[in-house]
């Protein structure tokens, strides 16, 4: 279902380099032939397929923006456009990709020692190893400064204790960055501190959180650290403050404004060959006024974002890029492929909440991305500041 000649209203195309093509049309050809066949059982099971994690390393997708240690080193097209190919796979998929990339190897490569880079960043790209980033904790989500996690220099080492939730790719993760405060320095956002933590250190516990209807393909745990002591050495030396794990948040958020768009197109690529194929009334649905509404609007709305991902990755490139443009982008993509998926959902009729067709997946799997990552509320508040000069936060 690759259907870039067909889906680019706004010629997105040729404003692309031919290497920023052929990564795209590479990792296309991968998600067709991989990635796709896994989806829908991988989400019906409720499990991310190990196969699907050898697909996603050999396309070169784990830290593609990264150089050295074996990483592609692409430039933020060519990697969101990457990162769009595995969404229309399935958001479970890029979710596991975007944790790798965006919130374990990016900071290890960003606040880590060149020992920390040197140990994990090739076992993180060639998916030798998977690691997860837990900030998020029970009582503690959009408001990340009130976390309860401590650490307490012991000596040489650290001793953590805390419980952190919703940690992609925890239960098979064999690294762990935990944020946490250091005690000493206080209770404000300064005193928050990263740490490479190995989950087979003494004390960690990682649990499934079960019962989940949404990113089915993707693990979510919840940790549990009880007197988990680290040498100094596992402290990222370079994060200080809670700004740092905002950056890695700023990082994965860009991935998912352009994932979003892959979820999009899945989804209206079904409504629309579904609605030319099946006929009532003596003519295929897709010569109805309002079907051909419903698919003119995903197709507007999908041409937009394509630009619109393209822009922000250039701005990326000049090292123009704000927060703030990655929040407007994040919340008005996401929003869009969710309409897309209850759309192309709804013109499947009652075939559209079989897993055979995407949209009834992408459509769960968006209610998710919608609230994490920062909810859409969340960004509606940071653009709100941003246009009025008042912070309506608190």
């Amino acid at each position: 279902m690759n259907c870039h000649a067909e889906l680019d209203p706004l010629d997105v195309s040729s404003l692309l380099s031919t290497d920023e093509k052929r990564h795209r049309d590479e990792t296309a050809r991968i998600v067709d032939e991989e990635l796709l066949p896994l989806a829908a059982d991988a989400f019906e099971k409720g499990e991310m397929p190990k196969a699907a994690v050898r697909a996603i390393a050999r396309m070169g997708a784990f830290g593609a923006a990264l150089k050295g240690h074996g990483c592609l080193g692409l430039n933020a097209v060519a990697a969101g456009l990457m990162v769009q190919e595995i969404e229309r796979a399935d958001s479970g998929f890029r979710s596991c990709a975007s944790v790798q990339s965006s919130l374990v190897m990016w900071p290890i490569a960003s606040f880590g020692s060149p020992e920390q880079q040197d140990r994990w960043l090739p076992k993180l790209r060639a998916g030798e190893a998977l690691g997860c980033f837990a900030l998020t904790e029970p009582l503690s989500g959009s408001d990340p400064a009130s976390m309860t996690t401590r650490a307490r220099k012991d000596g040489d080492t650290y001793v953590i204790n805390g419980h952190k939730r919703w940690s992609t790719n925890g239960l098979s993760a064999e690294i762990a960055i935990i944020w946490a405060k250091l005690e000493g320095e206080g209770d404000g956002v300064k005193a928050v501190r990263g740490f490479l933590v190995e989950t087979a250190t003494p004390g960690f516990v990682r649990r499934p959180i079960l019962g989940k209807m949404s990113l089915r393909a993707s693990e979510s745990a919840e940790l549990l650290l009880t007197d988990v002591r680290v040498p100094a050495s596992a402290m990222l030396p370079a994060a200080r403050g809670l700004g740092a794990p905002l950056k890695c948040l700023n990082e994965a958020r860009l991935g998912i404004s352009w994932g979003a768009v892959g979820a999009a197109t899945a989804c209206y690529a079904s409504a629309r060959d579904y609605t030319k194929a099946r006929s009532q009334f003596g003519k295929p649905l897709a010569a109805f006024q309002l079907v051909q509404a419903k698919l003119a609007q995903m197709y507007s709305d999908i041409g937009t974002a394509q630009l619109v991902c393209v822009q922000l990755g250039r701005l990326k490139e000049r090292g123009a890029l704000t927060p703030v443009q990655v929040s407007l982008a994040k919340r008005a993509h996401v929003a869009m492929a969710l309409d897309t998926a209850r759309a192309a959902r709804e013109l499947l009729g009652a075939n559209g909440i079989l897993l055979e067709h995407p949209p009834i997946r992408h459509m769960m799997n968006l209610e998710t991305v919608r609230t994490y990552e920062g909810t859409h509320d969340v960004h509606t508040l940071v653009l709100g500041r941003q246009v009025t000069g008042l912070d309506a936060f608190s």
